[in-house]
């Protein structure tokens, strides 16, 4: 009656935490894909953005205007700003929500302004356009989303095998007799039967036998480790040649190898102290941008300048103050420390 209370109370929680963890992989696979198909679209996009571009075309000695290429240039962008920032304006929308501006504001402010700017002009505003700066913001902050994403993934991956060294039965020892029962059965104080090449289901101690348990994947000690009575031995630990009966003194999440789990997703679930500098950083930049760009749009005007010369120094200002640098090291910051 006991084990079957146990089981009771330990089955449903163990399956939701396992439903939970499954959802979460998947969700997270579903935005490193997304990433990596904007990042390849937008890439290829960006090619003929910068071909097309005046500026560029004079760095590399081209002429390869012609009538109407404003208008391609805008149709090429504005795919780019609405499918490849899409996730940069719906961050936008969520750090405005939460009343904390970072990364995500600073990046769809500058792509913001350069977009809005660049079609102003293309359709009559004078000035010129900053499709190509558009461009490679978004391409190059992409890219460095999608490899911070793979990191974590990588890091989840690293815990999966961890949490897949625990087996799912163990052999219960009841006087003479021997059932294979599930691990969830287990409580503290039952006596397990761990035979030759088996896992150790729990963590416990060796009441009867002598053998040589392979630690490595738990402790990172290459040889196995000879033990016998009264020592302890590790739930996930593989038993070598010899047959021992362990009493079980911690299951299910009192376990080592759930605790290391659960320290390690903490610490996927916290940033660095590296990373909220980083956040910092861009929260003051964005504050920043806009109050320079304000600034140097207003004192443009009042020093008699025109209305577009004055928006596009405004624009220019905004752009230059959202860096690719800090846009690839706040997610590879993030991959590092999770990797």
């Amino acid at each position: 009656m006991d084990h079957q209370h146990q089981h009771s109370e330990h089955t449903p929680h163990e399956h939701k935490q396992q439903h939970q963890h499954h959802n979460h992989q998947q969700h997270h696979r579903m935005m490193i894909a997304d990433f990596k198909r904007r990042f390849w679209i937008s890439l290829a996009l960006t090619i003929p953005v910068l071909l097309l571009s005046p500026m560029i075309q004079n760095w590399l000695g081209l002429n390869w205007a012609f009538q109407g290429d404003n208008y391609v240039l805008f149709g090429l962008s504005s795919i780019i700003y609405f499918y490849g920032g899409y996730p940069f304006l719906k961050g936008l929308v969520e750090e405005l929500g939460k009343r904390s501006p970072g990364m995500m504001t600073l990046i769809a402010v500058a792509i913001s302004a350069a977009y809005l700017y660049s079609s102003a002009v293309v359709f009559g505003l004078e000035g010129k356009t900053f499709y190509w700066e558009l461009a490679t913001l978004i391409v190059v902050m992409l890219l460095g989303h999608w490899l911070e994403m793979r990191s974590v993934l990588g890091a989840s991956k690293a815990l999966e095998a961890l949490a897949a060294l625990m087996p799912d039965e163990a052999h219960l020892v009841n006087g003479d007799q021997v059932t294979t029962v599930q691990v969830s059965k287990l409580k503290t104080g039952d006596v397990i039967l761990i035979k030759p090449g088996e896992k150790v289901p729990a963590d416990g101690e060796i009441v009867e036998g002598k053998s040589a348990l392979n630690e490595s994947m738990l402790t990172g000690e290459s040889q196995p480790v000879t033990k016998s009575e009264g020592d302890e031995v590790i739930g996930g630990a593989i038993n070598g040649n010899g047959a021992i009966k362990v009493e079980v003194k911690g299951t299910g999440d009192d376990t080592y190898l759930s605790k290391v789990i659960n320290l390690v997703q903490e610490a996927q679930g916290q940033k660095s102290k590296t990373q909220r500098l980083a956040d910092k950083a861009a929260f003051w930049l964005t504050i920043g941008a806009l109050a320079i760009g304000f600034g140097t749009f207003t004192a443009w005007l009042l020093m008699g300048e025109e209305l577009a010369f004055a928006l596009e120094r405004m624009v220019t200002v905004m752009v230059i103050c959202c860096p690719h640098a800090l846009g690839l090291a706040i997610p590879l910051v993030a991959a590092i420390s999770t990797s």
